[in-house]
């Protein structure tokens, strides 16, 4: 117990030293080596090696590639124009539209702040234009960029099943449920709000010309979830088959993207890729030293033995989750915590894919929660906007999303519904 508290010390003052998460994480490797171990730092690169030997790794990079491609393109624009045609009968039909654009936007690119500049950057100033209220306008974009982790496919759920040992699939299944409920309570909110405002006629004429002109880029999302949902192809093959048809369809079918621009969205890529791999390696064999030490087990047991309620266990895992999204980002929570709360959740009698789900949820909201929250951070970048007031435009969509989270705790079958039918 001494030991652990040290450690809880030695983190707690690495934190406050502001010290890089990489520099946490391989202080927190050196520690658990030297006390529970046997000494050999060497090992810790050893198991750097061992867990990045995976090839399920390869899918965050060409994910992010294929994002990059897709914004540098029109795929945004284009899946705009046809949300934008379906939805116009409804009162606050843009708002309608730029939510329901975040979500199919979202299950192709993998990334919540690609989802939301994509989109953002087409949607903001339509919806200024077309008389929308700034906060809500603004509300609407960040929380629709949200979608863009717990819409399948994402890295965040990449990264959890990485760490966790879950299967990235069953994790893919598990977030449509979720995805889903939260477009409804999303649009449906927007519908409410907007309810004062005209609404227009449904124009078949433009939502042909709509589909016509996007419908290769409706095809992405088909293709894409399709092949992983029916086996056809893994998760790693289905980031490469979407990557290759993004930059066959920008390229050659939308000519939006020059070849001599590949570069530069390789370049962009492969700096968020840097920034990312090195902490992933250190995280994978944190992991691994954890495990062969049975620290996971270790407070399980302590858990129990001051908690016997799942409910309890799971309100103060929220509460904590919560609380780490304002100050941590999702992938810097998922490496830290997953290895940890994961085998404590499935002694509760939560498996491995409910609580992943039930985690992403509470990070995806830490996207929108000071001062971390990283779509505000963007936003007020992209949009020019004051920090307080992106503040205060996404609390309405906190609350919303709050709610779901919620219903999702209650009534896990919402994310295991398609994984086995019932929970």
């Amino acid at each position: 117990m001494t030991y652990g508290l040290i450690l809880l010390a030695i983190v707690l003052a690495l934190l406050l030293l502001r010290q890089p998460l990489i520099v946490i994480l391989l202080g927190i490797c050196a520690y658990v080596q030297i006390v529970w171990g046997k000494g050999q730092l060497d090992y810790i690169i050893e198991d750097m090696w061992v867990g990045l030997d995976k090839e399920l790794i390869l899918s965050i990079p060409l994910f992010i590639l294929c994002g990059n491609v897709m914004t540098q393109g029109s795929t945004a624009k284009r899946l705009i124009d046809i949300m934008a045609a379906i939805t116009r009968p409804l009162p606050g039909g843009l708002a309608v539209s730029a939510i329901l654009s975040c979500g199919i936007f979202a299950a192709i690119s993998g990334s919540s702040i690609v989802t939301m500049l994509a989109i953002g950057t087409v949607m903001y100033p339509a919806m200024r234009a077309g008389g929308y209220d700034n906060k809500f306008s603004l509300g609407t974009i960040m929380s629709g960029g949200t979608l863009g982790i717990i819409i399948p496919p994402s890295i965040p759920m990449i990264i959890y099943g990485l760490v966790t040992e879950a299967s990235v699939t069953d994790l893919f299944l598990a977030g449509v449920g979720p995805g889903i409920l939260l477009l409804i309570v999303m649009s449906t909110y927007a519908v409410w709000f907007n309810r004062r405002m005209p609404s227009q006629r449904f124009s078949m004429s433009e939502f042909t010309m709509a589909c016509r002109n996007g419908i290769w880029a409706m095809m992405m999302p088909v293709i894409l979830l399709g092949g992983i949902y029916s086996g056809f192809f893994t998760a790693t093959e289905a980031a490469a088959v979407a990557l290759v048809y993004a930059i066959l369809v920008e390229t050659f079918v939308h000519s939006e993207m020059k070849l001599r621009d590949f570069y530069q969205v390789v370049l962009d890529a492969s700096k968020l890729g840097g920034s990312l791999f090195p902490v992933l390696a250190v995280a994978l064999s944190l992991n691994i030293i954890l495990i062969e030490h049975r620290v996971p087990s270790t407070l399980v047991q302590f858990m129990q033995g001051y908690i016997s309620s799942p409910l309890l266990f799971m309100l103060l895992v929220n509460v904590l989750l919560l609380g780490v999204g304002c100050i941590m980002t999702t992938g810097e929570a998922i490496l830290i915590l997953a290895p940890l709360l994961a085998p404590m959740a499935e002694a509760y009698g939560y498996n491995k894919i409910v609580f992943g789900i039930i985690m992403i949820l509470n990070l995806e909201i830490g996207f929108l929660t000071p001062p971390v929250g990283l779509n505000l951070i963007v936003a007020m970048s992209a949009f020019k906007q004051p920090f307080g007031l992106l503040i205060k435009a996404a609390v309405p969509f906190i609350l919303l999303m709050l709610c779901c989270l919620a219903l999702v705790v209650w009534q896990p079958w919402i994310a295991m519904y398609l994984v086995n039918g019932k929970f």
